[in-house]
């Protein structure tokens, strides 16, 4: 048997870069299950992990694989002199 792990709502508002109230009206709309433990609410690991995973749409990892190959296309000869030193 594994025991969960869990993590609290600033500490993952701090992992998302979004403010403690965001989590926590996103919890009270349901949008984030939690469970509450005495005053504080705690989400799973693997509540966690579905959130960081969806965060990136498809649109956004585009976007992503464009900035990348036009950033070396453009900057390449210095990536490299780059990545020398």
């Amino acid at each position: 048997m594994t025991a969960e792990k869990y993590i609290t709502i600033p500490e993952l508002a701090k992992l998302l870069g979004v403010s403690r109230i965001a989590i926590y009206n996103r919890v009270k709309k349901g949008l984030i299950p939690a469970t509450r433990i005495g005053r504080n609410y705690v989400i799973t690991d693997k509540t966690v992990a579905d959130i960081l995973g969806s965060q990136v749409s498809d649109h956004g990892k585009r976007q992503i694989d464009d900035a990348v190959h036009r950033t070396v296309r453009e900057y390449g000869e210095v990536l490299k002199l780059l990545a020398k030193e």
